[in-house]
């Protein structure tokens, strides 16, 4: 009957967390965290320019990805299971990922080096964080977003298409559509118009004409 109970309990608290409510993470370790810690770790440690076994087994954990993924460790998940990603990914080292709410990643996103995704969020009343309870909220990053190097991402965010994220920026609220956003709070700092489209189109044409 203990362990009725208890297995009964970490389903009510997964239910919390899938809803945005409070839930006790200590209460899931046993039921997810432990699952995917040896293979983060073979990953980790693992040759990944000859050996690419360790990539595919830590692909079977995500609800979503492509073969065509490119992560270069180390890497950190919470999870895995909640994380989906598109097609041509290139994620460079360093980049962790807190799952404990869904994290969306679509087609052709670039990360830069020590890109951080924290969909836990601690409650602002310590009376109610010090016991250990806490929520999450989802992130999404939608095609063709460039994050540069050591940005935080906080839960409820969203990142639309097109848009890039400056060095060390910490994105704390949605960014819209096709433009340049930085600092901390991250705001928008200029749009990606046409006037910079035409400029990167004339140097692809050097590039491509030598």
């Amino acid at each position: 009957m203990q362990v009725i109970s208890f297995l009964g309990n970490i389903m009510k608290e997964i239910e919390k967390m899938r809803q945005g409510k409070l839930y006790n993470p200590f209460l899931l370790e046993e039921n997810s965290w432990k699952k995917i810690r040896q293979t983060l770790k073979e990953f980790n440690q693992s040759d990944y320019w000859i050996d690419s076994k360790p990539l595919e087994k830590l692909r079977g954990y995500f609800r979503q990805s492509y073969p065509d993924l490119a992560l270069i460790p180390p890497f950190y998940c919470d999870h895995g299971k909640n994380i989906s990603i598109g097609r041509h990914f290139q994620g460079n080292t360093g980049i962790v990922i807190l799952d404990e709410a869904p994290v969306t990643i679509g087609d052709h996103v670039f990360m830069g080096p020590n890109v951080s995704l924290y969909t836990a969020i601690h409650p602002f009343s310590s009376a109610i964080r010090n016991k250990d309870l806490e929520l999450a909220r989802p992130i999404v990053i939608e095609d063709s977003v460039w994050i540069a190097g050591n940005v935080v991402i906080n839960g409820g965010v969203t990142i639309k298409k097109g848009s890039v994220i400056g060095s060390g920026s910490v994105v704390t609220r949605d960014i819209p559509e096709s433009v340049f956003a930085a600092g901390n709070p991250c705001r928008v700092i200029r749009e990606i118009d046409e006037k910079e489209e035409a400029v990167w189109q004339q140097l692809y044409k050097e590039y491509i004409h030598g």
